[in-house]
């Protein structure tokens, strides 16, 4: 039987959730967090901290994300900058 807190947050994403509330955010970054990060960091012209841990390069990417534009939605519906020259 599943509890009425896990059927609300069913719905949320890893994406949704605070980072703060990951059970394993102070794990290292994933694979995936470091490779977007690196892009992002090179993008911005900032530099890549390859000791974050998960939560951290979350709360990085979103940052990033802002200042590259990527991830954001264009006025067209769709995401913004992944398809960038």
């Amino acid at each position: 039987m599943t509890d009425k807190r896990t059927q609300q947050e069913a719905g949320q994403g890893n994406m949704e959730k605070d980072p703060d509330d990951w059970v394993t955010g102070d794990e290292p970054m994933t694979g995936a967090q470091r490779s977007y990060l690196k892009t992002l960091s090179e993008e911005a012209k900032v530099p890549f901290d390859e000791r974050l841990t998960k939560a951290q390069a979350s709360r990085r990417i979103e940052e990033l994300q802002q200042i590259t534009g990527r991830g954001q939605p264009r006025e067209d519906g769709e995401r913004g900058a992944e398809g960038k020259d």
